[in-house]
């Protein structure tokens, strides 16, 4: 064990020498130097004590029995130490004031620690990396005196029993109707430190019901940790390390070495046995604390791979067009310190990361930052959360909802059910992420009610860019996906052997964002006299010139007839009874030969189609209102051949 606190008052003075010339004080004093360097540290105690009662002002055994102090973690009496050493002579080691003041920080005594971290900084010829260490550190006592004078709105809720327990729970994940819960629980007994296992909890009437264990598909002997759950729940992602003496990883998973990154997908009710995520996300180093995108592209994740930044890092793998992960990108020194990056959480909006760090300027551990993407897909400087939130102890696994409004977190704080315990809060406003908001429902056949996985495209209508991507549950057909707000969708449910299903999703002017869209998608099996229903072809208002958003949909009716090569069919066009019979008839009929023409212009076989307008004379539903007028306005494809 090296003795920094002796070795470096040590370096003061002649070999042999000390700051005592009491024999029975030194005697004892060198006692207990053989003792604790023999691990007996409470015997060394006892003969540092009988070193103090012999000579008061003898400062090298206050500096060993603050190091004492310190390995127990008992921070305030060993400042007590280096207190009455300074006291005894302030000039005798310049590195007691750097001791001091670094175990003055780690506690939040900010203004004692930002005074010696000053008095260090003053003098000449102080170690390099020390100096650097405290300026460093000064920063942080100046940035929390400040914090700490502005608190942030923040009055944290125990999530109670139904989820926490005396055991530690931690790193949760939810889905983005918030009704869906996953932790991490420490299953500790006497003979073992760490038994980590998931639990998942369900939101019934708003309240969470008791959590249950995952299931032992997911759940080993081994520990499982770090849970990531898509945005719709239907894929989890965790970690799994190496622990056999061996080297191997329980439940016969293997891995790269240390820790890897591993996946699985819900099949109704049950998941799927986890899959590694391959050599191209995960190495013999520790990969860790995945963070999945909404929009289904992109997996952030936390890394000590060679050629990082600092300790550990964050990176972000991009999925390809064919369905591989591409090479993980380190985020960057804007993200990315020479300390230690961790826990992190991209958002449901797709541009406001979480995450917490050692290296910014903060509270002097490991603090929370929130970072936003801008248009030109850079990130910008990390905002510390602030105190209370943060403290002078370690902040991690936090997560915010999809609404933006609340957050949740572990701490050990006081008054909890024991250990680390689950909490959640009120995020306060200018912390919260870009609003979005979901729909959810599930995916069946037309026919027998069955239900059907499916795959799911939200598409951006100005831009054509694909926003997400998701598949509905192949066993119960449920899907759940995320919609960001001030833009305008199509979406597009597709599945082979069946007619795909077209939305259209307008939330420009949304008024609420967590009222969710409620929606059931039938698929027509491919079929004579099945109608597909275009609900993202526009025109303007009288006339029959195709919008360029329009583009979306008929694109994909176009692969679609590629890939159904003997399908032919109707394109039909139809009005409300607003105004003359014949000049909607006329309209119905051009707004039908237009889309007639784009799909011939884009290689579809014009022998494939005919077109026809049937102005007013086949309206969907009555033309009381102004809703039901809209939704009689339409363009359809009637299956006529296959």
């Amino acid at each position: 064990m090296v003795l920094v606190a002796f070795a470096s008052c040590k370096a003061q003075l002649p070999p042999g020498q000390y700051t005592s010339t009491n024999k029975k004080a030194i005697s004892a004093f060198e006692s207990a130097v053989k003792l604790y360097q023999s691990g007996k540290d409470v015997e060394a105690e006892k003969e540092l004590l009988k070193a103090i009662e012999k000579d008061a002002n003898f400062i090298e055994p206050h500096l060993l029995y603050a190091e004492i102090f310190q390995v127990r973690q008992q921070t305030e009496k060993a400042i007590d130490e280096y207190v009455k050493a300074i006291s005894i002579s302030p000039g005798f080691s310049l590195n007691n004031f750097f001791n001091i003041a670094t175990l003055e920080i780690s506690i939040g005594r900010y203004a004692d620690a930002k005074k010696d971290y000053e008095h260090f900084l003053t003098k000449m010829h102080i170690n390099p990396d020390s100096k650097e260490i405290a300026e460093r550190n000064l920063d942080n006592c100046n940035f929390a005196i400040n914090a700490m004078k502005n608190p942030v709105p923040f009055e944290p809720k125990n999530m109670g029993l139904a989820i926490n327990s005396p055991f530690d729970e931690y790193f949760p994940a939810i889905t983005a109707d918030e009704q869906t819960l996953l932790y991490t629980r420490n299953n500790r007994t006497e003979k073992i430190a760490m038994q980590e296992d998931f639990l998942i909890s369900k939101k019934i009437n708003n309240e969470w019901q008791p959590s249950v264990l995952i299931g032992n598909g997911i759940n080993t002997v081994g520990n499982e940790g770090a849970p990531c759950l898509s945005a719709d729940g239907q894929t989890l992602f965790f970690v799994a390390c190496q622990d056999n003496e061996d080297g191997s990883y329980a439940g016969g998973r293997k891995g790269y070495g240390s820790c890897d990154i591993f996946y699985s997908e819900k099949v109704g009710e049950n998941w799927s046995l986890p899959y590694n995520m391959g050599n191209v996300i995960n190495t013999n180093q520790y990969e860790t604390q995945p963070s999945f995108s909404a929009d289904g592209k992109s997996l952030y994740f936390v890394s000590a791979r060679p050629g990082g930044i600092g300790e550990t890092d964050i990176y972000v793998s991009t999925l390809n067009s064919n369905g591989s992960w591409g090479a993980p990108k380190n985020l960057g020194p804007q993200i990315n310190t020479p300390g230690k990056e961790e826990s992190v959480f991209i958002h449901p909006d797709g541009k406001t990361l979480y995450f917490g760090s050692n290296g910014h300027v903060g509270m002097g551990g490991l603090d929370l930052y929130v970072s936003r993407l801008d248009d030109k897909g850079q990130w910008g400087a990390p905002v510390n959360l602030g105190y209370p939130i943060n403290t002078y102890g370690d902040e991690n696994s936090m997560l915010v909802s999809a609404s933006g409004n609340l957050a949740y977190m572990a701490s050990n704080r006081v008054g909890g059910q024991g250990g680390l315990d689950l909490y959640q809060f009120d995020l306060y406003e200018s912390a919260r992420p870009g609003k979005v908001t979901y729909a959810k429902g599930k995916v069946y056949d037309a026919v027998t009610k069955k239900p059907l996985g499916a795959h799911f495209e939200l598409i951006d209508l100005e831009t054509g860019a694909t926003a997400m991507e998701s598949d509905a549950n192949s066993g119960n057909g449920e899907f759940l996906m995320c919609l960001p707000i001030d833009k305008n969708y199509m979406l597009n449910v597709s599945k082979e052997g069946y007619l795909f299903y077209s939305e259209n999703f307008s939330l420009k002017e949304l008024v609420d964002q967590m009222k969710p869209f409620a929606l059931d998608v039938p698929l027509q099996p491919i079929d004579l006299k099945g109608v597909l229903e275009l609900k993202n072809v526009f025109f303007e208002t009288a006339k029959f010139d195709l919008k360029p958003e329009s583009k979306a949909e008929l694109n994909k009716l176009v692969a679609f007839l590629n890939v159904n090569k003997t399908i032919t069919g109707e394109l039909s066009g139809h009005t409300d009874n607003v105004g003359d019979k014949k000049m909607n008839q006329v309209l119905s009929q051009n707004r039908a030969k237009s889309v007639y023409d784009y799909l011939v212009s884009n290689g579809i076989d014009a022998k494939r189609l005919i077109y026809k307008g049937y102005g007013d004379t086949k309206p969907k539903v009555e033309n009381d209102t102004d809703a039901h007028r809209y939704m009689n306005r339409r363009t359809e494809f009637t299956v006529l051949g296959k």
